[in-house]
């Protein structure tokens, strides 16, 4: 595992390795072993490595025979040892044991195509000197991240936004709609980042670059739903073992010590279960739990331990959440809302200290239909409400009423189309939409030259691969919630303990078979997740965790807001030095956290998502000096100056 980072000049241009230095120095976190780069001409590429594979032979970059093809690269690729075989076949040699290497001898048979055949999480940059090219590419889920920047006749690329800040502070142009979609969503979906001219590059997709033109692609997508039928139940619990046996098994590959997180929920239990099946001892295991009962699974993760018998580290949290939220945000370089980052920053960080590999269940939920809000979703169908009555509602009922009155937010839900009830379900802050009394005048006259917020998610719900409305709710998950808030997540907080993570329910070759599958299978009769759940039993993952109310990775942030926090950090909510920036209403958000306190609603969400979006302003974009007006309108024309950036 590690991060990755370089610039490709303009035509004539020496690019300087104390400038690719610069940009590795921003993530040696993601690969504190070892550092590595290529300088020649106008083409920088850098990385840091953790070691994982080859520990004494697969420093980077790495280039093959001849040395015209040179690539940096982030990830694990599982099916090296087979592919290696075949390109040695071929005449292809090798200088390493690394799966990197492999890459590169794909390259010379397959070109830019060469990604379809990697199973795997990476982010790829591969410059080809004959034909003046670079390459970045990024696993079909988009477990790894991958940024870039084109600008003045150069791209910058780099696994974390900070890389290009370091060489080209003037890119550090706040995005207006970028904010929008972490004030909707709670973070920021691909290709938008908080920064007009930075981009991530979208899951599945590969960028080509050279001679200036760049061109970007899609390489994969999530096929088509329901399509392959099982004859029994038995026969699909056979399938769905082997298989998913099969994406742990290839992922215990590791030159160095391997565990797995264990929340408690089923899809970790199965993970740990099936790693304990292929294992040769007992696999180790790490937990955590916090003292407020209603959030903590420890128990819960016990029993699966003692059941499978695992070496079971567990840790009870009480966090000091003011300064762990200001440490994460120094390092944050957007606006980032969920909040169970903090316990998967904290599991990460006990895994550690005994593991430099750990798996997890992600996945489950988006492949499954395990969340909550599938089932309110189609529970809501039954409210038919005429499109002017909801119109009505929306536009001239909603804001006359107070925000106290209860059901005034469940009217406004049932007042829209079954799609556009799931769409306002998952939002936080819609500033153009429910939520817009929250925000400035200002703002929301800037917003408007924006596309909806919505627009994309409502594209990848009518272009769904399926008929059915749940299947095409799985699909919009998987291509917005799954890449951009759970995978960022999980990257960004293991990233920060130097900790790799695999996730083998996301293998893709096994996303590919889930989507396959019928929905009967995954949700049948009110339970979700049915046939995980038959699987669960199968291997002998204790009954007491299939049937219980979900919890998920969360923190007991409703009553914290109403105890510890309330005179703490959150009085930075109403300073001036916040309420001046223009964002906001100073009186809408004094009585967004009056109705919070006095228990009229639970505005816990809304509240942490202001408060995150406080402390990127104080810690990420004051601390490098960026600077910015507090109106609004000046905001999306932030700069820095290149000394206070770096």
């Amino acid at each position: 595992m590690c991060g990755i980072a370089g610039v490709i000049g303009r035509t004539g241009e020496q690019v300087d390795a104390s400038e690719v230095h610069r940009m590795c120095q921003t993530i040696v976190h993601r690969g504190p072993d070892d550092e590595g780069i290529y300088v020649r001409g106008p083409v920088g590429l850098g990385m840091r490595r953790l070691s994982i594979i080859d520990l004494s032979g697969g420093h980077q970059p790495i280039h093959n025979e001849d040395k015209s093809i040179w690539i940096v690269y982030n990830g694990e690729i599982y099916n090296f040892p087979e592919l290696r075989k075949e390109l040695e076949a071929r005449g292809h040699q090798f200088y390493t044991h690394s799966d990197t290497e492999i890459i590169v001898h794909l390259y010379e048979e397959m070109g830019a195509d060469c990604v379809r055949k990697l199973r795997g999480m990476f982010g790829i940059a591969l410059y080809d000197e004959r034909k003046q090219s670079l390459l970045l590419a990024r696993d079909r889920i988009g477990k790894k991240p991958l940024h870039y920047a084109l600008s003045g006749g150069r791209l910058y690329f780099g696994s974390e936004i900070k890389t290009i800040l370091a060489v080209a502070p003037e890119l550090a142009e706040i995005s207006l709609e970028g904010l929008l979609q972490y004030f909707y969503f709670g973070y920021i979906p691909d290709p938008l980042t908080a920064f007009q001219q930075i981009h991530k590059l979208p899951p599945g997709h590969l960028l080509e670059y050279s001679k200036g033109q760049l061109n970007v692609r899609q390489y994969w997508d999530v096929p088509a739903y329901s399509t392959a039928a099982p004859r029994s139940e038995e026969e699909c619990l056979e399938e769905l073992e082997t298989r998913l046996t099969e994406a742990v098994r290839i992922r215990l590959i590791s030159d160095v010590p391997l565990g797995a997180l264990l929340s408690g929920g089923v899809d970790s239990s199965i993970v740990v279960g099936l790693m304990s099946k292929v294992s040769a001892g007992p696999v180790k295991t790490f937990s955590i739990g916090f003292r407020n009962a209603d959030f903590n699974e420890a128990d819960y993760a016990r029993l699966v331990a003692q059941k499978f018998g695992t070496d079971h580290h567990e840790m009870i949290v009480d966090p000091n959440i003011g300064e762990t939220l200001e440490m994460l945000s120094h390092m944050m370089e957007e606006p980032f809302g969920d909040s169970s980052m903090i316990p998967t920053y904290y599991v990460s960080k006990l895994a550690r200290q005994h593991v430099t590999v750990a798996l997890s269940g992600d996945g489950g939920d988006e492949l499954y239909a395990g969340y909550d809000r599938y089932v309110v979703n189609l529970n809501r169908n039954r409210y038919r409400v005429p499109s002017w009555m909801g119109q009505v509602y929306r536009n001239h009922v909603y804001p006359m009423l107070p925000q106290t009155v209860r059901g005034r937010k469940f009217a406004w839900n049932i007042s829209l189309p079954p799609r556009d009830r799931y769409l306002d379900g998952v939002s936080f802050l819609p500033a153009l939409h429910r939520e817009r009394s929250l925000f400035s005048d200002d703002l929301l006259e800037q917003a408007r030259q924006f596309a909806n917020p919505f627009c994309r998610f409502e594209q990848y719900f009518e272009s769904a691969p399926a008929k059915d409305q749940l299947s095409r709710l799985l699909y919009l998950d998987t291509k917005t919630y799954l890449t951009a808030d759970i995978m960022a997540k999980v990257d960004r907080m293991s990233m920060a303990t130097s900790l790799e993570m695999r996730a083998p329910i996301l293998d893709h070759e096994f996303v590919e078979w889930s989507a396959s599958l019928p929905m009967e299978w995954k949700y049948r009769n009110g339970t979700r997740k049915y046939i995980l759940k038959k699987l669960a039993e199968r291997i002998g993952v204790p009954s007491e965790l299939l049937h219980r109310r979900k919890q998920g990775f969360s923190l007991p942030l409703v009553h914290w807001m109403r105890d510890q926090l309330k005179d703490g950090l959150l009085s930075i909510l109403t300073e001036p030095r916040t309420l001046q920036r223009g964002y906001f209403k100073p009186n809408a958000v004094r009585a967004l956290l009056d109705e919070h306190y006095r228990g009229y609603r639970d505005r816990a969400g809304a509240i942490w998502l202001l408060l995150v979006f406080e402390l990127w302003h104080r810690n990420f974009l004051e601390a490098r000096g960026i600077e910015y007006d507090a109106r609004v309108p000046e905001v999306a024309t932030a700069t820095a100056s290149a000394e206070s950036a770096l």
